[in-house]
This record gives C-alpha cells, structure tokens and sequence, in this order.
C-alpha cells in the first residue's frame, strides 16, 4: 500500500480507476460460481415490474445472470466503461455507476413488462449513454475523443434497446441508456471542465487538475 501512496498522481488515479470495477465483476463471478455449484437459481432476486418482491432486484439483478455467455458478455464492457468512467470523471464517476445502478433499476420497475430482469447491461448502456452525451456536451477535445471511442467500441449495442431478442431484457438496457443521458446533462457543469482559451489564461496558472493520459493531451 505505501508503494501506491509513493506513485506519481496520474499513475496511482489510474490504478484507482481498476480496482473497485474489478472488485465489483470478480463479486459477479463469484455469485454465479455459488449459483452454479449449488444448482440455484438466483432469477428471482431479479426485478418484477411492479411487484413488491420485485423490488429488491433493484438492488441483486446486476449481480445475477442467465448463463456463462451472458456474464462473460457483461465482463469486458463494464470493466472498460466503469474504469473510464472513474477515471476521466474522477470527481462524479462513483455517483454516476450508483445512480444509474439505482435509477435505471426504478425504471425497469415502474415500466417493464412482467418477467423477471436480470444482469448488469442496464448499467453498461448507461454508461456508454453517459460518456458519449457528457463528451459532446461538455465539448472537451479528450472528453470528445473517449466518446468517439466508445461509439466506435460499442455503437452496435443501440439496437439492444428495441424489442428485437426474445428473452433479452431490452427495457434495462432503455432504461439504463435513459438515466446515463440525463446524468450526462445533471452533471455537465460537475468534474471535468473544457479549459478557457490559451489567451484568457495566466502563463502561471496551474495545471487542470483533470489532467488526461499523455496521448489524449
């Protein structure tokens, strides 16, 4: 631990920035090893629309999936996009992966249809919703570039919120993408800030403290 406190700022944001989304996808793991060597079934600790039981899936459906595929699906997205998110918006990003846990969960509550919703994607399109609309909003050139980035990454996930897949949970991942987009907006004027042009800036003044990975700078 002390040899993390000893790192350089930028170097220690970014570890930072792994440890909590890895945390979080190994309790993922491990819920669906306990399911799967018990031979339980953990879907009815997902959301049921308007149901009081269903409620408590607001808080269990991310960590329960319907088979391997479909929690090694979930897996990658949502380390990248929860790393980004606490990465380039450090000061919000923690807030932001709760309330669309919570948010987008409510939702899928109020107005799914009646069957049991499970997983995490809810959560994976909101944050995708999020990083692209906070980029463009705040038009910052390395904000901008990380949600090209996951338009180029993940721009085919728009067709997942239509009712297109039988048995696919398309109002958690509408759901999800609804909350990340008025997050993007709630918050715009929260964490990283476009900085006034060079002409308006002291010679000394200090450095963003949102600084950015070299390439992206």
């Amino acid at each position: 631990m002390k040899q993390l406190k000893d790192l350089p700022a930028k170097k220690k944001r970014f570890i930072y920035s792994l440890l909590f989304p890895a945390f979080f996808i190994l309790i993922l793991w491990l819920v669906w090893f306990v399911e799967t060597e018990l031979s339980l079934d953990f879907s009815a600790w997902g959301i049921f629309p308007r149901r009081i039981s269903g409620l408590r899936g607001i808080v269990f459906s991310p960590f329960i999936h319907a088979n391997i595929r479909h929690l090694a699906n979930n897996s990658l997205p949502l380390f990248f996009l929860m790393s980004g998110t606490l990465y380039f918006y450090r000061e919000i990003g923690y807030k932001v992966f709760f309330y669309l846990w919570l948010i987008g969960g409510i939702l899928v509550w109020i107005g799914a249809r009646d069957a049991y919703h499970i997983g995490a994607s809810g959560i994976i399109y909101g944050m995708v919703a999020f990083l692209f609309f906070s980029g463009i909003i705040r038009n910052h050139i390395p904000l901008i570039a990380i949600s090209l980035l996951v338009v180029f990454l993940y721009g085919s996930m728009i067709w997942g919120v239509f009712p297109l897949v039988e048995k696919m949970s398309w109002e958690s991942h509408l759901m999800g993408a609804m909350t990340g987009v008025a997050l993007a907006f709630a918050y715009r004027h929260e964490g990283p800030q476009k900085p006034p042009p060079f002409w308006e800036t002291e010679e000394d003044e200090p450095k963003d403290e949102y600084d950015f990975p070299d390439f992206l700078s």
